[in-house]
């Protein structure tokens, strides 16, 4: 197609203006390397043989095959992708290359101007991103699966607690773990719903590293500040009085935010990017206890005290870092537990599913 665009991940190829660009931003790229790059995004899918490259960007001049070596080889380099594990480009031997990446075709009609040169501004014009119809199956699979890994997170965790809390009962040790488990499962799927809900939404568009951190923090707000009302008018309801303080929407803020932004590092490799969530999510966990906030075992330890024969002591997850009782190092141990197990599941699966799906599924915008 004359003038047409073409989209893949972050990057917008366009051969008759002879611009690469990723997420807005010119590539360096030469000219016989970008011939090389836009034959091959030209036919996602297909094998491009070495005699076609030859004819094709060299235009039948001998060169050796080290010359076609070296230009995949920038390529690569240019669009960051790796020859062990690609994701753009794979080598065929003996053969040729493919392009294995979707690949969206945008006409000239579609990338329309979105603002008018204003009076003395030049007359430069914005072209808007291509617009893609919303997918609600695929909205719904990238939220289930980002719940799927907050549950998983849940059981990790809520065995921990569950096994703190079997040391100190006289009850069945085996019946402690699950309660305190299943307990931990079901505030993670809740709290992981919220966030997932508006991640998946901003997964949808080319949003930046600011729009999924937004999109997850929204979900963790409404999440988390209907828990902690819910819960709190709950105690007092039922009991007279309520916990001092529990986690809530300014947690959710804060968590859902690592973990937009910890899905945004990891948007396109999959596991291989996971690092930085893992960290975001370790730091966030430190971070809240001590600013005075409260996850998940905090919140549980507040409402244990309001009873005095509860089972459910500190005691234990103090002495594991040398304190006496459940004090600022304890609370910062269990956060950074807590929030490394759920912002890595939950970016883990949504990143895992989203992956299988660009794989099976038509072209989609990448974020």
């Amino acid at each position: 197609m004359d003038g047409a665009s073409l989209y893949f991940d972050d990057f917008r190829l366009d051969p008759e203006n002879r611009l690469l660009t990723r997420d807005g931003a010119p590539m360096d790229l030469s000219g016989r390397y970008l011939d090389a790059l836009a034959l091959l995004v030209s036919a996602p899918g297909k094998l491009v043989s070495k005699e076609r490259f030859l004819e094709e960007v060299w235009h039948g001049v001998p060169v050796t095959d080290e010359a076609l070596t070296q230009c995949i080889r920038a390529l690569r380099r240019t669009l960051g992708d790796d020859a062990a594990r690609p994701r753009f480009i794979e080598t065929v031997p003996k053969y040729g290359y493919r392009f294995i990446a979707d690949v969206s075709v945008v006409g000239p009609e579609v990338a329309a101007p979105v603002m008018a040169p204003m009076a003395g501004s030049g007359s430069a014009l914005l072209e808007a991103p291509p617009l893609y119809p919303f997918d609600w199956a695929r909205y719904w699979l990238l939220a289930g699966a980002g719940v799927v890994g907050g549950a998983l997170a849940g059981v990790v965790g809520g065995l921990f607690y569950g096994f703190v809390a079997a040391r100190q009962s006289s009850q069945a040790g085996s019946s402690v773990v699950i309660v305190m488990a299943a307990l931990t499962v079901l505030f993670s799927i809740i709290g992981s719903a919220g966030i997932c809900l508006g991640l998946a939404a901003v997964a949808q568009r080319r949003a930046g590293w600011a729009g999924y951190m937004a999109g997850g923090s929204v979900g963790g707000m409404v999440i988390g500040g209907s828990v902690k009302l819910l819960g709190l008018d709950a105690f007092s309801l039922l009991y007279g009085s309520a916990p001092e303080t529990m986690t809530g929407g300014m947690e959710g803020v804060v968590i859902g935010a690592a973990v937009g932004l910890g899905l945004w590092f990891a948007r396109d490799t999959g596991p291989v990017r996971l690092w930085p969530a893992a960290l975001i999510g370790l730091m966030i966990g430190v971070a809240i206890p001590a600013l005075g906030g409260k996850l998940m075992g905090g919140s549980l330890i507040a409402v244990a005290q309001m009873f005095p024969q509860s089972q459910f002591r500190p005691d234990e997850i103090g002495a594991l870092v040398g304190e006496n009782g459940f004090g600022p190092v304890s609370a910062m141990a269990s956060g950074a537990l807590e929030s490394l197990l759920f912002v890595g599941g939950v970016v883990w699966t949504m990143s895992l599913a989203r992956r299988q799906m660009d794989r099976r599924g038509g072209p989609r915008p990448r974020s």
